[in-house]
């Protein structure tokens, strides 16, 4: 498996925050999201060949049982599913950190964290129109999304730049045709320095309270600051 980093951290987003956790991030993604804060495993993919083998050893050298699959995209990524049965073996709680483009179709996974993309993550002209109209075209895939919420525990994680953010959110859950508790429904502030994600959150905060969302803050931003391995 191609795999841009591993690393032992606090889990910065979502229902586990704070949970100490073994990351295992794939290299490749089949989006380009503008704002992503791991250019590595997507723009510009890079690596190192590693075994399954290898990384449930990795994993099971921690005190914790809480393992982390993220990306890039995962769920694309060579031999992925035979890494999650692999850590269900060993005893390992999995988290899939997904953009739930891609169906599930029966993978090992515990907590299913879907980060569906906004229209705010397009990419700019740094990409040609080609890988524009594909990332646009592949962003949202409402089947594949009912899949992991029929078959799965799960939470969403939506970026969040402006309000009118909150509002095409909406409208996606509500073409799902599917009970999504708002408590379910974690908004992120799109930033990746703590001034930025402070300057948001003061808003963002705010409507949370109105809508019943869940804020989510961004805590190894907070703790480390914007940068790998964290």
């Amino acid at each position: 498996m191609l795999i841009s980093e591993t690393f032992y951290s606090l889990q910065g987003e979502g229902e586990l925050t704070g949970v100490p956790s073994v990351f295992i991030r794939t290299s490749g993604c089949n989006l380009r999201c503008n704002w992503c804060d791991t250019p590595y495993a997507s723009w510009n993919p890079e690596g190192t060949d590693r075994s399954v083998d290898e990384l449930v050893a990795e994993v099971r050298a921690t005190p914790t049982r809480h393992v982390v699959l993220t990306g890039g995209e995962p769920m694309i990524a060579k031999n992925i599913r035979d890494l999650a049965q692999a850590l269900r073996e060993a005893g390992q709680h999995i988290t899939i950190e997904t953009a739930a483009t891609v169906a599930p179709a029966g993978i090992a996974c515990d907590l299913a964290s879907m980060s569906p993309k906004l229209g705010n993550s397009a990419p700019d002209a740094r990409l040609p129109e080609a890988w524009r109209a594909r990332h646009e075209a592949t962003r949202w895939n409402p089947d594949a999304v009912r899949a992991w919420v029929d078959g799965y525990s799960y939470q969403f994680k939506f970026v969040v730049s402006t309000p009118d953010d909150v509002a095409e959110m909406e409208g996606l859950m509500g073409s799902l045709g599917r009970d999504i508790p708002r408590h379910k429904i974690l908004l992120m502030p799109e930033a990746v320095s703590l001034e930025k994600m402070r300057e948001r959150a003061a808003w963002l905060g705010e409507l949370c309270k109105e809508r019943g969302y869940r804020y989510a803050h961004r805590l190894h931003i907070e703790l480390y600051g914007n940068k790998r391995g964290t």
